[in-house]
């Protein structure tokens, strides 16, 4: 629907949120994001989330995320259940869920049958391999696109906090529990000190 000229512009149209989704709505959105998915949950689901349906924001995703990565459970489906119950309740929570789930079970367990019985084969082996790197490749851009914010908006206590994260993780290989666990209640306290001043 073409907007008319007296209704207002949005300066950035790509973050401007629509009008909160519904039941069927939530359900069709995630069931979408997870058909087309293959490799790497995440990246589409940005994509359809902020900039398709434009339920939230680049800023909002992040921190939808960074929730969703805090809660135990694979991040993805934390990320369903945030966003269904935000928008409507524990039925949107749910809705979300069985949009983003429902696909893959059945495909999950068409595709261990299959594999059970032709796992063997090397084509087989290298096609996984290549999915793998696939996967790799779409978890690195949506890194990059998640980062965005950061660079965009430039907070010290949210780049440190990135940093320190990445480091932890990488150089020092701390399991993630022990990141989160110390990394959580400073990036908490450095928000609150940085909204107070």
């Amino acid at each position: 629907m073409a907007a008319s000229p007296t209704d207002p512009v949005p300066a950035d149209s790509r973050a401007a949120p629509h009008p909160p989704p519904g039941l069927a709505q939530l359900f069709l959105g995630f069931l979408s994001v997870t058909v087309v998915a293959f490799g790497g949950v995440l990246p589409i689901a940005r994509r359809a989330l902020v900039e398709r349906y434009r339920w939230v924001t680049p800023e909002e995703f992040t921190e939808l995320i960074g929730l969703a990565q805090f809660l135990p459970g694979p991040n993805i489906v934390n990320l369903a259940v945030v966003v269904g119950g935000r928008f409507q309740g524990p039925l949107g929570a749910l809705a979300a869920f069985l949009g983003l789930t429902l696909v893959p079970a059945v495909g999950v367990v068409l595709v261990s049958v299959v594999f059970t019985r032709y796992g063997d084969i090397g084509a087989v082996s290298s096609m996984l391999a290549g999915l793998a790197a696939a996967a790799a490749g779409l978890v690195i851009a949506m890194a990059a696109r998640m980062a965005e914010p950061l660079w965009r908006h430039p907070r010290l206590h949210s780049s440190a906090i990135a940093i320190a994260a990445f480091l932890a993780m990488t150089l020092v290989s701390l399991p993630l529990a022990q990141v989160m666990a110390v990394l959580l209640p400073a990036a908490l306290a450095l928000s609150w000190w940085a909204h107070r001043r």
